[in-house]
């Protein structure tokens, strides 16, 4: 553990472009643990600088300095990381199996002949064709079998592999956009590559990620390139690898790129939401569904179990019901599923303890029925047809669809007798719980894209050492639009649109990260107000700056009635009460009948010491909304002031009978009933105050002696009647 600190410590002195301390710590590292080797590369660095510091230090010019700089780090760099790879290959007891399995059973790991075993592989399986029936089967089995196991190793062996050379990184991209090599192969290649880079990034790998997203005809091969690239940018590497930026900027300045880039944000943060809408599905929508359950599925469609029941006949209606609302329950989920919403997450999250998915690789290959670990399961007669269509119209990712065919053998020798006859004679009509999904839309690149991304997400969900693996799922990595690397080109367009779809699902500080990467040119009035917004959310120390945002929104829109809301608010949190009324009234002019204008408007009025005005304006609410416990609640605190004691005892009367009344309404009841000289119902409503849930920490001398002091001295309570007050409380 402690070499790897020191070893990672070496890749962040590399980061922060000091090439000297990096290789003074990396020498220092090798020189205590010669076991690791590597000196003599380390030694042709160290004196390649020495000679490059000499020439420098004599006042000679150099040119190329600044490049040679850059690649004397990047060597530094592919070192240490090697080292780093090495050392996780040679001591830990996971990457131990995965490295060892690869390179244990075959030897020949050379390009050529990986290329010409996935070439032979596609042409045995066209000449399957030519086979007689009989020995067609057998000989799919075993010629499966054999590619299957060699996928896996190739899978391991690319995952536990160094960082590649250019060449090595242009055999594989040639492997990639070869019109020879199966696509399935060619996914869980890519995926293969993803892994590996997001364990430890290199600049060759990320480049053939970046052109096979480019280059490659294969829709689903793209998709995956693109997460790939995408999920792997890394900030921290952008001056040891400025080339990066570069490769990213000319993706970007394609718009159809950054449309996709852009929807794949927007993708990764819906999977994130996958739990909380399991929590929907199971507690909201499933409920619906079993209560419809005496339904069953025939080529006739929907209908009802036991239809002479004495039940049905006293209540027909209730199975009516029942169906409508079954219905209504398949529609929210197909809305939910539409919309982005990962809806078979729960129900697919138990079926991952299948032996299958101890395999890595299993997790990520695409889904084709003649995979050996269910093809005797998809080639059984009697339910061929049956999972052919539920996996074909289902919106299930990969792993799913695996899932699927795996839990059916199980569940297919429990089915009743009536029902497997259905399945057998091909007259069960299987119709996923989210709904068909057209052919049409399936080969949306979208659609491909996001089915991809909830194999990835169960992966880093589910996988039994998931922890072993850099995880693009975690806050704050996954909003990769935070990355200024990203913030080019066509993207730029994307930012603002990208901060209001954070802001709207809470992603706050993300939301903000990701608009500070807007150009000067851009910030436009939808710019100021999204800004506005967010520092809101932190007026405690960010109140100027928000009023500033709404002050410039004002500027381009006038009279935009959100903007002036937006302002007047702000004007409130930094307590500027005048501007706030201003804005209010203005907003008032707007909308006369605006309870919570109104309401504002009085509550600035309080805070400007015009009591009398505000509680005219109150009294009016009050009389309009009596139900409104805002306004009672404004109106108790300003007759309070007014020194009406007996009306906002009334009030607070009713606001505390509620069954769960507001810690405020105790506080100000208390002040209330002090400023009255009724000091004993004074202490009584503040010791009730203190212990109110969530409030039991509550600094009194504060609240007294600095949020209250002003007021409780011009209403007549001096500071000995505080302290001793506050002495009562102890």
């Amino acid at each position: 553990m402690q070499q790897n600190e020191e070893l990672q410590k070496v890749v962040d002195l590399i980061e922060q472009f000091k090439l000297g301390p990096a290789i003074n710590a990396l020498e220092n590292v090798l020189l205590i643990h010669p076991g690791m080797g590597n000196m003599d590369v380390l030694l042709a660095i160290k004196n390649d600088y020495s000679l490059m510091m000499q020439y420098w230090e004599r006042g000679f010019e150099d040119a190329q300095r600044q490049l040679l700089y850059g690649q004397l780090l990047a060597r530094l760099y592919v070192l240490t990381s090697n080292i780093i790879t090495q050392r996780r290959m040679h001591e830990n007891p996971y990457w131990i199996g995965i490295y060892q399995r690869p390179r244990q059973v075959r030897k020949d790991w050379s390009m050529n002949n990986v290329r010409s075993q996935l070439e032979n592989f596609t042409s045995e399986v066209a000449m399957l064709e030519l086979e007689q029936p009989q020995q067609r089967e057998q000989k799919a089995k075993t010629l499966y079998e054999e590619h299957q196991q060699l996928m896996q190793d190739l899978f391991g062996y690319i995952l536990t592999s160094r960082l590649w050379t250019e060449n090595l990184a242009d055999a594989f991209e040639e492997l990639l956009l070869s019109p020879t090599v199966d696509p399935v192969d060619q996914q869980l290649i890519v995926s293969a590559v993803t892994l590996s880079l997001m364990q430890t990034f290199g600049i060759n790998k990320f480049r053939l990620l970046l052109n096979v997203y480019r280059l490659s005809v294969v829709e689903t091969v793209r998709q995956r390139a693109l997460v790939g690239w995408v999920l792997a940018v890394d900030e921290r590497k952008k001056r040891i690898y400025p080339e990066m930026g570069r490769m990213v900027g000319e993706v970007l300045e394609d718009k159809h790129a950054c449309q996709e880039v852009t929807e794949l944000q927007m993708q990764m943060i819906y999977c994130m939401n996958a739990e909380d809408d399991q929590q929907k599905i199971r507690d909201e929508i499933m409920p619906e569904i079993m209560n419809g359950s005496n339904i069953k599925m025939t080529q006739r469609g929907l209908v009802e179990m036991d239809e002479d029941s004495l039940e049905e006949m006293l209540h027909p209606e209730a199975a009516e019901r029942n169906m409508e609302k079954m219905e209504e329950s398949m529609r929210r989920m197909a809305d939910m599923q539409k919309q982005g919403s990962d809806i078979y997450f729960g129900g697919f999250s138990q079926m991952k303890r299948f032996t299958f998915f101890n395999e890595l690789s299993n997790w990520f290959v695409p889904f084709y029925p003649q995979h050996p670990s269910i093809s005797h399961i998809w080639n059984n007669t009697r339910n061929k047809r049956f999972l052919q269509v539920i996996t074909q119209i289902g919106a299930f990712c990969d792993s799913d669809k695996y899932s699927f065919v795996l839990a059916f053998e199980y569940v297919l020798g429990r089915l009743p007798a009536n029902m497997l006859k259905m399945i057998e004679n091909g007259e069960a009509s299987p119709m996923p719980v989210g709904g068909e999904i057209s052919m049409e839309e399936q080969q949306q690149p979208a659609f491909m894209r996001r089915m991809y991304l909830q194999n990835l997400y169960r992966f880093f969900k589910l996988y039994g050492n998931r922890n072993e693996f850099v995880n693009p799922f975690n806050m704050p990595s996954i909003v990769f639009f935070t990355k200024g690397i990203m913030a080019q080109n066509g993207l730029q367009d994307s930012l603002l649109e990208m901060g209001n779809f954070l802001y709207k699902r809470k992603f706050y500080q993300a939301a903000k990260d990701v608009i500070a990467h807007l150009d000067e040119d851009k910030r436009n009035f939808n710019f100021y107000m999204l800004q506005g917004m967010l520092q809101q959310r932190q007026y405690d120390f960010r109140t100027m700056s928000a009023l500033e945002s709404f002050s410039r929104a004002l500027k381009l829109q006038p009279d935009n009635e959100q903007a002036i809301r937006g302002y007047a608010r702000s004007a409130f949190n930094a307590k500027a009460y005048d501007a706030a009324l201003r804005k209010y009234e203005q907003l008032l002019e707007m909308q006369p009948d605006n309870r919570s204008y109104q309401l504002n408007a009085a509550i600035c009025l309080t805070n400007l010491d015009q009591n009398e005005e505000a509680e005219k304006r109150l009294f009016k609410l009050n009389y309009l909304y009596p139900e409104d416990m805002s306004v009672s609640r404004v109106l108790a605190w300003v007759l309070t002031l007014n020194g009406k004691y007996e009306q906002a005892d009334k009030l607070y009367n009713t606001l505390l009978s509620a069954d769960k009344p507001k810690a405020l309404d105790i506080l100000n009841y208390g002040y209330c009933h002090w400023l009255a000289g009724e000091t004993m119902v004074a202490i009584a409503a503040f010791r009730q105050f203190v212990n109110t849930p969530g409030c039991e920490d509550y600094d009194m001398e504060k609240e007294f002696w600095v949020t209250s002091h002003k007021m409780l001295n011009e209403q007549g309570i001096s500071d000995v009647e505080i302290s001793m007050m506050l002495d009562s409380l102890r």
